[in-house]
């Protein structure tokens, strides 16, 4: 599967308030970073710096169970991303 791991049977379908991208994640939380707009922490800090937080962008819309669903989801999902190319399956 594109965006969680194959047998997952319970997962989070979010949706990005900054850039709009829609994604499953095996989390599950009302809030959580956006692995597309999401800034990457920099841990390299030096000591005047202030220590980055991670800001949460990404919204869960709903929550999806059973594992026919999940893969169900992921599949449209990942027919978004890849243009409904099939080659990375």
């Amino acid at each position: 599967m594109y965006y969680v791991p194959e047998g997952t049977k319970r997962c989070g379908f979010y949706e990005c308030r900054a850039c709009g991208m829609r994604f499953l994640d095996v989390r599950i939380a009302p809030t959580i970073p956006c692995p597309y707009c999401g800034e990457e922490i920099d841990m390299e800090i030096g000591p005047d710096d202030e220590v980055p937080e991670a800001v949460e962008t990404a919204e869960l819309l709903q929550m999806i169970e059973g594992e026919e669903e999940v893969e169900k989801y992921d599949g449209l999902l990942s027919l978004a991303i890849t243009g409904g190319d099939y080659s990375w399956i």
